[in-house]
């Protein structure tokens, strides 16, 4: 038995991530409309008719604009906290009472073999909260969205065997954009996105002995580049002793296209 995953898209234009057990599969997130996601569901070959849940981890459209046409085509539950029900109200149009599930902050959901837990973040949404997924001696860590990674947060998600971490910006490239000022601050806000070096230096603190797969998620379209990324993440892991290619791997997530399905 194993904990199966894609990251079926990543960035600033919509996320969705698949996760499976050989009993159930679950969808994180879908930013993207129906018929879309369902294109990302075939490249994959999994059928959303088989999801155990939607798990939504805050309200931005970018991570809800499928959702509720999803949850209303295939008669799927759908999951988050009661903060997120109220911020999604009208933005996913209506879904049966009987498909709205609570998840709250901070607990743990059982689906079989399968061990759901939330945690919250620092975002500028209602309740935003991620996930990490345990199975038998298994953990495959979400998150993303977040304008830091605090201690609280670094304590639940430590030690993973695979971590889908947000790198969304390189600090120069936002501010010599063309985002307007304001935009900006948001960004670089407690609230907003963390940097490919500040993601970096969370990394190093979680990082551990069983950690195999690290993947660069949510990168800004307008203000990151994967290859600078990539090199900016390893510089600074290197710098705290942590050499990617020797104890665990890099790798890059793609707007459009889904990762190859990997065990964990």
């Amino acid at each position: 038995m194993s904990l199966r995953y894609s990251i079926l898209a990543s960035g600033s234009t919509g996320n969705a991530l698949y996760v499976e057990s050989d009993e159930h599969s679950f969808l994180v997130d879908a930013g993207f409309s129906g018929k879309q996601m369902e294109s990302l569901f075939g490249q994959i070959d999994r059928d959303i008719n088989k999801l155990s849940g939607i798990f939504v981890t805050h309200e931005h459209s970018d991570h809800i604009k499928g959702v509720g046409v999803l949850a209303r085509k295939y008669k799927l539950p759908v999951y988050a906290n009661e903060k997120t029900w109220k911020a999604m109200d009208g933005l996913v149009r209506e879904i049966p009472t009987e498909q709205k599930f609570i998840f709250n902050m901070e607990t743990v959901k059982s689906f079989g073999a399968v061990e759901i837990e939330s945690f919250g973040v620092s975002h500028d949404a209602a309740e935003p909260m991620f996930y990490v997924f345990h199975h038998s001696d298994k953990k495959l860590v979400l998150i993303t969205d977040t304008g830091y990674v605090s201690d609280r947060m670094k304590g639940i998600i430590t030690n993973a065997d695979a971590y889908i971490f947000e790198s969304n910006h390189d600090v120069q490239m936002l501010r010599m954009g063309r985002y307007p000022w304001n935009i900006k601050r948001r960004i670089l806000s407690d609230v907003g996105h963390v940097s490919n070096e500040d993601a970096a230096v969370a990394m190093s603190d979680v990082i551990g002995e069983k950690t195999r797969r690290v993947y660069l998620a949510h990168l800004s379209l307008d203000n990151n580049m994967k290859d600078l990324a990539r090199m900016s993440v390893s510089q600074t892991l290197q710098s705290r002793g942590l050499i990617v290619g020797e104890q665990f791997e890099l790798y890059d997530t793609d707007p459009k296209t889904p990762t190859v399905l990997t065990a964990v």
